[in-house]
């Protein structure tokens, strides 16, 4: 039968007259994927998994079982399942409480399904993050006994990519063997596009600065600012406003030189005194 713990989680089992120790998880709320998985590695690796799948086995194998499943349960799951002699009811009375029923299970795996054929890939988001949520669908598949065909998920992970992905996309499902192609090839293979694409981005945007730091720059305040003036008197930009414009005649701004009063007061005081010049004198 199984032994007692040593340092660091460790457990003794005794298969076949051999003490063998091996190292498993405890089963918390969150982690009973992970220790069926290793758990059910374990009962196999020494020849205990039957005690799981057959009704009836051996006495000693069925208690050998259950106290391997007994070291890795906190105690409220420990009390709730101690009651069961069958290292099988052990089991599924474990399983019904963390997974649920035969139809509960049914329920969740039509929830994971109408996930993975809702998900598609932002276009700000990047190739690891996404691939990311779809193995974690596959994984939640795994963990309630089913399983996805290799061919639905890499054909799912294709089409869901934006279309800047579609020079790379193209090729892969015109020439490669999609029927045998892994998933993780296939994300290698757009991922190392993505990369590509990110170093031509980049690329291009410092050219696109050292093109801006290279153009002179031209002040509207300039010398220029002359000629300029003279080009929205004739009626150039921003004619509505005057504010800005200087007058040619008196040099103030806010009006045009045609406008000008003070030019026409200097012809009025000229005109006057050529008209005392040319009064006769007085007798």
């Amino acid at each position: 039968m199984a032994g007692g713990s040593n340092q660091g989680g460790s457990k003794e089992v005794v298969a076949q007259g051999t003490v063998v120790p091996f190292q498993c998880p405890k089963l918390t709320e969150t982690n009973y994927n992970t220790w069926s998985i290793m758990i059910e590695t374990v009962l196999r690796a020494f020849g205990h998994w039957d005690a799981i799948t057959k009704d009836v086995v051996d006495e000693k194998k069925n208690y050998t079982t259950k106290d391997i499943i007994f070291q890795t349960l906190p105690e409220n799951v420990l009390l709730q399942v101690a009651k069961h002699k069958n290292a099988k009811d052990v089991w599924e009375s474990i399983k019904v409480r963390y997974i649920g029923a035969e139809r509960v299970q049914k329920a969740r795996l039509q929830t994971l399904r109408n996930e993975l054929e809702m998900i598609k890939m932002k276009d700000n988001e990047s190739i690891n993050d996404f691939s990311g949520k779809i193995s974690d669908i596959v994984a939640k598949f795994k963990s309630l006994r089913s399983t996805l065909e290799e061919e639905v998920v890499v054909r799912k992970f294709l089409n869901s990519v934006p279309k800047k992905y579609l020079p790379i996309v193209a090729p892969i499902e015109q020439y490669s063997d999609l029927e045998t192609m892994t998933f993780e090839e296939t994300v290698g293979r757009v991922k190392a596009y993505e990369e590509r694409l990110q170093s031509h981005e980049e690329k291009e945007e410092e050219q696109g600065q050292l093109m801006m730091a290279s153009e002179p720059r031209h002040d509207d305040n300039s010398g220029h600012g002359r000629g300029r003036g003279r080009n929205y008197e004739r009626g150039g930009r921003g004619r509505g406003d005057k504010n800005s414009f200087r007058c040619f005649n008196c040099g103030d701004f806010g009006h045009f030189s045609y406008e000008c009063t003070k030019w026409n007061d200097k012809d009025n005081d000229k005109e006057a005194n050529l008209i005392q010049d040319e009064e006769p004198p007085l007798l």
